[in-house]
């Protein structure tokens, strides 16, 4: 079964930091660009960064650059995001998102989604 788990979300405080975790089952990330998105209820789910199928170009969102970096995992088959200075407008449901395409995926050329882990960060 091909599938994407996420893992690494939870409570924390402004400012502070947790590492996002997306692991493929029955299919290499390897052959995919993959994407980090994140939705609030009642709002679009938007793209939060992502990186190439080459691993040679990666993009952030303005609102987490310089604070988030995305990386492909010495472990076999995953991607993290490492999101620093957490702000409370990060708080959202957190999804990995893997697709075909060369670059940067959007929502609309997603192959596979994971189902996704929540990230409040909050006092």
């Amino acid at each position: 079964q091909l599938q994407l788990v996420e893992s690494g979300g939870g409570l924390v405080q402004p400012g502070g930091s947790l590492r996002l975790s997306c692991a493929a089952s029955g299919f290499t990330l390897d052959h995919y660009a993959i994407g980090w998105f994140r939705q609030v209820p009642g709002k679009e789910r938007e793209r939060v960064s992502c990186i190439s199928r080459s691993d040679t170009s990666t993009y952030y969102a303005d609102s987490v650059k310089g604070r988030f970096t995305i990386s492909r995992g010495n472990e076999k088959n995953t991607v993290h995001l490492q999101m620093n200075s957490l702000k409370p407008e990060d708080t959202a449901v957190y999804y990995c998102a893997a697709s075909t395409v060369d670059n940067c995926p959007s929502i609309y050329n997603v192959r596979h989604w994971g189902k996704g882990t929540l990230v409040t960060v909050s006092s």
